[in-house]
């Protein structure tokens, strides 16, 4: 009765949990291509810069407390629609420097305390490099950091029914685990001779 109940189940989570992550699985597997040959897709990545002036009052405060933070982080986003989290906001004494990021895009703004002059470089790597960094949640939120961890739960589930699906299986259950150890020695010698 509880090989019944056990076969059942497995079966249902398998199938069920593979269509549900069905995308996600793709996604994972084509973004982990592309990150092994990233140097392939970097000819997308393209370089803006700009250069401008800000209000004096906004950065030659002497109390740093006093630099309009929030002023200069909307000219950029206003003007030149940058985008992103502030991943940095830097003051020094002749220089600010803040950082945007989001996946596949970063901009550095470096500011000059004294004549309010400034220069903004966007890097935007295109549609790969946006992809690439979703799948490493790199300057992605905490929403996407759920994501992945509820992928990787789903792909443990589905890989350990399938599993289970196997062992209940006796026409295939040998072959089936043969081919399991086989792959996981393929993967070890792969990694210990030619992964160093």
């Amino acid at each position: 009765m509880a090989k019944k109940f056990i076969a059942k189940y497995s079966r249902w989570l398998h199938i069920y949990l593979s269509m549900i992550s069905f995308i996600i699985v793709l996604f994972f597997s084509i973004t982990g291509l592309t990150l092994n040959h990233a140097d392939f897709f970097q000819k997308n990545t393209s370089i803006t810069q700009h250069k401008g002036t800000l209000e004096p009052n906004w950065v030659n405060a002497t109390d740093t407390l006093k630099i309009k933070k929030l002023e200069i982080v909307e000219h950029f986003r206003n003007n030149y629609k940058v985008k992103g989290a502030v991943a940095d906001f830097s003051i020094y004494d002749s220089e600010i420097s803040a950082t945007f990021k989001a996946p596949g895009y970063a901009a550095d703004v470096f500011i000059n305390r004294s004549d309010a002059s400034y220069s903004l470089m966007e890097t935007n790597q295109g549609l790969m490099g946006f992809f690439n960094d979703l799948h490493k949640g790199r300057d992605t939120g905490k929403a996407w950091l759920w994501v992945i961890d509820i992928s990787a739960i789903l792909m443990t589930i589905i890989s350990l029914s399938g599993l289970i699906l196997l062992l209940y299986i006796k026409k295939k259950r040998l072959a089936g685990i043969v081919l399991l150890f086989t792959g996981l020695v393929i993967i070890y010698v792969i990694y210990h001779f030619w992964g160093q």
